[in-house]
């Protein structure tokens, strides 16, 4: 049933004891497959640029600010220009196997008093995409906002034609909410940007079917998933 107020006009629902959220703290997300911790360009840059290198082609940053980096000091000073930033907060999704760092992603917007954070900037290199690691470097980053933090929405947003961006979106377990027309200007044009979102209510049921997956029990010898992430959380 919907409140109302004295005026009769129907309100949200009351938030009693709730008060501002702590930022985002500059520590370490460890899982099984891979730890994600606050860029560092002296201990990442040369393993970003290594990994990104293995693109075949400039496809990986048609959607991002930056244009492809051919040049490694170019790509160093952009990482340190990254790094310096508190929001953007630029964390690296290192591989436990390798020790290596295989891509970013960002915590951004990050609003403390409404609890709301956005997780943006992600590029996966071609050694994270597709890879148990980069489903469990998202889930590491809902635990953050969700059970260490107690925010109540965490937010996914990009180009509304990023159709593999949209697509991850919804398989990680966001749910789309509408188009922002002509929302930005970047590399000389025009974006329209799709928003998705959980909540904090969604959340217990969106964590089980993640620690569903993740466990050692749903991959085979080889590596690979014996159910889709999308069976775990009960979605078709």
């Amino acid at each position: 049933m919907t409140r109302t107020n004295e005026y009769g006009q129907p309100i949200g629902d009351a938030l009693p004891g709730w008060t501002a959220r702590q930022r985002p703290p500059a520590t370490p997300m460890q899982g099984r497959f891979c730890r994600i911790e606050p860029l560092d360009p002296a201990r990442h840059a040369a393993d970003l640029f290594h990994a990104y290198s293995q693109a075949p082609d400039g496809r990986l940053w048609t959607y991002l600010s930056t244009e492809p980096f051919t040049d490694a000091a170019a790509f160093d000073a952009y990482m340190a220009k990254a790094a310096a930033g508190t929001d953007p907060m630029h964390h690296v999704i290192v591989d436990l196997a390798s020790g290596k760092a295989i891509g970013t992603a960002a915590l951004m917007r990050i609003d403390p008093a409404n609890g709301v954070i956005e997780v943006g900037h992600v590029s996966y290199s071609p050694l994270l995409q597709q890879t148990a690691h980069a489903t469990e470097a998202q889930y590491l980053f809902m635990k953050r906002v969700f059970d260490e933090l107690g925010y109540r929405r965490f937010e996914w947003k990009c180009d509304s034609l990023n159709e593999p961006s949209r697509k991850a979106a919804i398989r990680y377990g966001f749910t789309f909410e509408g188009i922002f027309r002509q929302a930005i200007v970047y590399k000389g044009r025009t974006r329209d940007t799709a928003w998705y979102a959980m909540i904090d209510g969604e959340w217990p049921a969106l964590r089980d079917g993640y620690e569903a997956w993740l466990a050692p029990g749903n991959f085979d010898a080889q590596g690979r998933q014996r159910r889709t992430l999308a069976s775990c959380m009960g979605r078709r």
